[in-house]
Formats: C-alpha cells, sequence, structure tokens
C-alpha cells in the first residue's frame, strides 16, 4: 500500500492551486492514442514545475466510456486501458514524492450498466431486492409502454429506459448511467467501502460529480414536472429551496454528513469539493460545510461575463457565502465540461455557444489572440483571489477550444443522444500537445483519440518552455509569487476604481488590478511585480491584470 507522504496541514486545500487531469487526453504512455496513468506519471514533473499544489485525476475506473469516463463500472479498480492498480499506486507515490496532493473523481448519483449490481438488478426481474439498488418503475400507459414521469435526462431525451421484462429504469444522464437509490442501505456502505479504500491507498481527497442529485423524491406516486425544462439544474429557481424531484433536495445532506466521518477518521482529514449546479451562494455553500464536504466549485464565476461590475458582485457573493459556511472559496476559469477560456471569454454576451462550436467557430469568428489575452487577464485575476483555484489541463498553455472537430470524429455522447442537434464537449477534451512535432505532437508515440489541429504546435509545451512572455511562463511565474504572497482569506476593495477596472488589495499591500475595459488606465503605486500583458507607456493596458507590491 502506497504511504501518505502528503503534508500533513488539514488546512492545505483552502488556499490550494489544484490542476485538473483529464488521464485519457493528458499523456499516452504505452502508445495506443489514450491516454494512461502511467503517461499521467511520467508528466508529473510538469506540475510539479508549474508550482501547483495538488492533482485533481476525472475518472480511471472500468468504463465503456459512454460518457468520457462518468459510467463506472467498478469503482474500486482501473481500467485495464488505463492501467493497473499498481500504476495508480506508482503515480500517488511520485505525486507526493513531488510534494503534490492528489484527489480522484468519485461519480456517486449514478454507476455504468455495465456495473455487477446493474446486471444483477437486470436478471433477478421486477420486485426483487437487486433491483432496490437503482431506481426501476412500471411504466403508464395500458401496457406500461409510457415512462413513468416526464422527467428529462441531462443529455436530451427521456431519464427512463425500459427494460425487456417492461419496467423501466432511471438514468439522468445516458441510458449506459443507471442512477441509484440512494435511500438503499446497500448503497450508501459500498460508497463508504469506496472512501476508504482510495483513501488508504493515499489519495488526500475527492471532487464529487453530481453532488447536488443523489437525494431524490421517489414517494409514490413519483410527480411529473409539466414541463421538459423543469429537468434541468437552471429551472431549480421555478421550485421552493430543496424541493425539486431530484436536483439540490435537502436529504442530499445528509448523506454528506455521513461522508465526513469517514474523512476525519484519517490524518489528514480527506478534503473533498462538490461540483453542485445549485442557483444561488446560499444553496452552494450547504455542501461546503465544515460537516459535509467542505468546498463546492463556484461555477457562478465561470458563468461570469468579461464584465468588471458582473465579476465583482460574483466575488463578492461567492466570498461571504464561502464565510458565511466556515469554508474557502472556490474559482475556476475551464473544466472539461465547459468551452476552455480563451474561446469563450471572447464570444459576445448571448452567444450560442453549441451554434458556435456547430459553425466550426466561425459564427461569429473569434479573435484567439486578443482571447489569449482576456484568458492571462482571467487568470491572474483569479489567482489573486482568497481560496482554491482549479486549473484545468492545458489552460497553462493557453490553448482555445477546438470548435471544428469534425463530426465523425465526435465522443461526446450528447451529440447522438440530442439527435445531433448539441456538438458536446469534445472540443475541450482534445489531447494536450507537448512537442511542437511528432504524430500526436508528444502525446504518445502514436495518434491521438481525438484529432489534434496543427495550431497546437505553437502552444505545446516544448514551444512556450523558457520562452519569455509564453503564457506557460506567465503561469510559473504566477503561480511561484502567489506561494510567496497568498496569507489570509480576505480582500479589501480600493476606492476609487475606474469603470471597468477591479481593483483590491490582499494582505501586506498586494494589490490587483483588473482592467475589463476597452482603454487603458493609469496604474496606483507600487512595484510591478507581475502583469498578464506589457503596459501601454506606464498604464494598464485593456484586457490586462497587474499585481503590485
Amino acid at each position: 500500500m502506497t504511504p501518505d507522504l502528503s503534508s500533513r496541514d488539514p488546512n492545505w486545500w483552502r488556499q490550494a492551486v489544484v490542476y485538473q487531469v483529464y488521464p485519457r487526453s493528458f499523456g499516452d504512455a504505452d502508445g495506443d492514442g489514450l491516454g494512461d496513468i502511467r503517461g499521467v506519471t511520467e508528466r508529473l514533473t510538469h506540475l510539479s514545475g508549474l508550482g501547483v499544489d495538488a492533482l485533481w485525476l476525472s475518472p480511471f475506473y472500468p468504463s465503456e466510456l459512454a460518457d468520457g469516463g462518468y459510467d463506472v463500472a467498478d469503482y474500486r479498480d482501473v481500467d485495464p486501458r488505463l492501467g493497473t492498480l499498481d500504476d495508480f499506486d506508482a503515480m500517488v507515490a511520485e505525486a507526493h514524492r513531488l510534494g503534490l496532493k492528489v484527489i480522484v473523481d468519485l461519480v456517486p448519483n449514478h454507476s455504468s450498466h455495465q456495473h455487477a449490481w446493474f446486471q444483477e438488478a437486470l436478471a433477478a426481474g421486477p420486485g426483487s431486492a437487486a433491483r432496490e439498488r437503482y431506481v426501476f418503475r412500471d411504466g403508464r400507459g395500458a401496457h406500461g409502454e409510457l415512462p413513468p414521469t416526464d422527467w428529462q435526462s441531462v443529455f436530451g431525451g427521456s431519464a427512463w429506459k425500459r427494460v425487456p421484462d417492461g419496467q423501466w429504469y432511471l438514468h439522468l444522464f445516458t441510458p449506459e448511467q443507471p442512477d441509484f437509490n440512494w435511500d438503499h442501505d446497500e448503497v450508501r456502505a459500498d460508497f463508504r467501502t469506496t472512501l476508504r479504500f482510495w483513501s488508504d491507498r493515499g489519495v488526500d481527497g475527492f471532487r464529487v460529480d453530481v453532488a447536488h442529485a443523489l437525494a431524490k423524491d421517489l414517494a409514490e406516486p413519483l410527480r411529473d414536472l409539466g414541463s421538459p425544462e423543469l429537468s434541468g439544474e437552471q429551472a431549480l429557481t421555478e421550485f421552493a429551496p430543496g424541493t425539486h424531484p431530484f436536483f439540490d433536495r435537502d436529504e442530499v445532506h445528509e448523506i454528506y454528513r455521513d461522508w465526513r466521518k469517514v474523512f476525519d477518521s484519517y490524518r489528514p482529514p480527506r478534503m473533498a469539493v462538490a461540483e453542485a449546479w445549485v442557483p444561488g451562494a446560499d444553496r452552494r455553500a450547504q455542501y461546503a460545510r465544515p460537516e459535509e464536504l467542505g468546498q463546492a466549485f463556484n461555477f457562478a464565476y465561470l458563468l461570469a461575463g468579461w464584465n468588471a461590475a458582473e465579476l465583482r458582485q460574483v466575488i463578492v457573493d461567492s466570498l461571504a457565502g464561502a464565510r458565511a459556511a466556515g469554508a474557502s472559496a472556490t474559482w475556476v476559469l475551464s473544466n472539461h465540461d465547459v468551452v476552455r477560456h480563451t474561446s469563450r471569454l471572447m464570444l459576445p454576451p448571448g452567444t450560442d455557444e453549441n451554434a458556435w462550436l456547430l459553425s466550426g467557430g466561425h459564427a461569429p469568428q473569434v479573435d484567439t489572440s486578443q482571447g489569449l489575452r482576456r484568458a492571462r487577464a482571467a487568470t491572474l485575476l483569479m489567482l489573486a483571489l482568497p481560496g482554491s483555484s482549479y486549473v484545468y489541463q492545458g489552460e497553462e498553455l493557453g490553448l482555445p477550444e477546438v470548435a471544428d472537430l469534425p463530426v465523425e470524429v465526435l465522443q461526446d455522447p450528447i451529440w447522438e443522444q440530442t439527435g445531433r442537434v448539441r456538438k458536446g464537449r469534445d472540443g475541450c477534451r482534445v489531447p494536450l500537445p507537448w512537442t511542437r512535432t511528432g504524430p500526436s505532437y508528444g502525446f504518445g508515440a502514436g495518434g491521438a483519440w481525438l484529432p489534434q489541429p496543427e495550431s497546437f504546435a505553437q502552444y505545446a509545451v516544448e514551444a512556450q518552455d523558457g520562452t519569455e512572455g509564453s503564457t506557460l511562463e506567465l503561469y510559473r511565474a504566477a503561480l511561484k509569487l502567489r506561494r510567496k504572497l497568498l496569507e489570509g482569506e480576505a480582500l479589501t476593495w480600493a476606492d476609487g476604481a475606474a469603470d471597468g477596472v477591479l481593483d483590491f488589495v490582499r494582505h501586506d499591500g498586494w494589490r490587483c488590478v483588473a482592467n475589463l475595459s476597452p482603454a487603458a488606465v493609469e496604474l496606483p503605486p507600487g512595484e510591478v511585480l507581475l502583469a498578464s500583458s506589457p503596459l501601454e507607456d506606464g498604464r494598464l493596458a485593456p484586457d490586462t491584470t497587474v499585481w503590485l507590491g
């Protein structure tokens, strides 16, 4: 078993920078085109050299990849295509040797339909104990031919699938992802076992997928919503808090209070962060309470436009919500589910991102150089905020969204499940470029599971390493400086900031000024420690952030 070589500081996560690794797109050690665990281990020096505190490993479990690995067939093993448990242990040991913590993705809302429990349920038939671990129901209509409710999948279409014996099962995502019944004691006990399994292997924390969906109102008769649109997270505002049939129900917090007992049985306690798409900082903060998960992703910040007033309000609300919960705030600009912010920040307000993807990124045309300028400014702003920053692989290279992937190579189930209406998330999951040349730009010895554009050569680690002014070197400098400057979890807004400018002070006079306006502005007094783009005759240029000391 891997020894726990991580820091004994129980609060390391409160101000950490966490790097998200999407393992199938990070490094391919065996040359089969698919990233793997050994490929991650071989590139850990990149993360330690970057200056991050931890890596978050997206799902690496056995899976048929119906949803990019979020359809888990076995929660306590490694997908054979990605390696073995020994490979995983070696990765954790190397990460800890380099001073990096390891966070793993946990997917508790649903399993794969290949999971042993679900296969047992299919074989056992209606009324069996095996089916009670999932959500099986008889259909409506004269012969049970209609779904039990009008609930819709997040990915499109009905959230129910009929099995040969006539019953239906619930899947809030793909049909290959049947939802667990979290009212069942065996389900709860098995996940406690899973938490201990990975914690015993030295894992430092967990990212909890769709943390807001576990608890459901399964009382008979199941209630219709009345409209397909009310099945989405964005419809939560139409319900009294905690009363939606399957999202953000108050009962979900009992589950996480139970998990906290497991986390706190380790020294240091294991951390956790919730992926909870819920409206309002107050609802999100409930998942982040010390007696529950401790942290929750701040999607309000990710969704905010390139607008100083909007961002300031999100920052104020987020810090207040975290403080009220006894948590630390979190900040994120990109992840494996959204358009990369280098491209997204250049889309005009109100742009239909799916339409833009369907156009191959041509309508509207994005200015990639201007997008990179904004992305760099957004990064320095984010890293100056109190709390934890979550960085998605490749953003340290300034990678844009690959919007022009041909439809014949798409892997995301959203494409087929929506009848080829929504293009999906493949454009942010294209494997990373490590070298300027090669069949997959250094990702592996052969090709890559998603095609990389020729433009990736200029973004490669090799192309930016040691290059003054490169985005990679900006991240390295910012993270090194952040370690020296970061202290406390408060900020003070400076008086008299110009329109379109965010200006705040941290401890000991560390000041962050971000100019989101279209014109250069005067800089406040202070020594320039770092700037996201060059100054203009000593003035802060548009779309530029500067740190002052």
